[in-house]
């Protein structure tokens, strides 16, 4: 039976009820209910800018966006934007998509923490950062019909997300610090872990092995 929120359907397929399934016994409540709302506003800011994604793709990449922030699929060495990015690739290809339609949900996931550049790119890569920019920065938020953002928070509740989100962010990266250098992350760990040494870039170049 299709489900139905804020007038978007969540496609009624085996790759979809397998990715719920999956993603509901790996995260929280927390990640859980954020990748869903990912999922909703990402297809509900599609609408308003008129494009046309691939739903069940939309909503793997979606639900599998922060899986790398987890014990089970988080690595020591990757961005975590990676991890999951790698899991839904396969996962993908397990249910017989093709490695076009794979790499379209890798690039969907391992590009969400990099602003500027998945707006230009396919429906389904550019709408998993819309959802997450507009469910954690709140871009986009006052551009969508208010009664339709209630009902998805009716559905997918935020109770306290700022600061449990932020915690999430922390929590998965604080073990491989190095892995946030060039993205978002650096931010997240310069507030909130006291020993943190970000990575510059500038002194990357001027301490190089060449001469000049």
């Amino acid at each position: 039976m299709t489900t139905t929120i804020a007038g978007i359907e969540i496609p009624d397929t085996k790759l979809v009820s397998d990715a719920t399934e999956l993603v509901r016994q790996s995260t929280d409540e927390l990640l859980f209910n954020h990748s869903r709302r990912v999922f909703l506003f990402g297809a509900l800011q599609g609408k308003r800018r008129g494009l046309v994604p691939d739903l069940e793709l939309l909503y793997v990449g979606a639900l599998f966006h922060d899986l790398g922030l987890t014990t089970t699929y988080g690595s020591e060495n990757l961005r975590f934007e990676v991890d999951g990015a790698n899991v839904a690739k396969q996962f993908v290809l397990d249910h017989g998509f093709s490695d076009t339609e794979a790499m379209k949900v890798w690039t969907a996931i391992a590009l969400h923490t990099t602003p500027g550049v998945p707006e230009f790119m396919s429906p389904e890569i550019s709408l998993v950062t819309a959802g997450v920019e507009t469910d954690v920065l709140g871009i986009g938020y006052t551009d969508l019909d208010q009664s339709l953002v209630r009902e998805v928070t009716a559905a997918h509740p935020r109770p306290d997300f700022k600061r449990r989100i932020l915690d999430a962010f922390t929590q998965g990266n604080i073990n491989r610090p190095d892995t946030t250098f060039g993205n978002v992350n650096a931010d997240v760990l310069a507030h909130f872990a006291p020993n943190f040494q970000r990575t510059d870039f500038v002194e990357i170049i001027q301490n190089s092995a060449w001469a000049e």
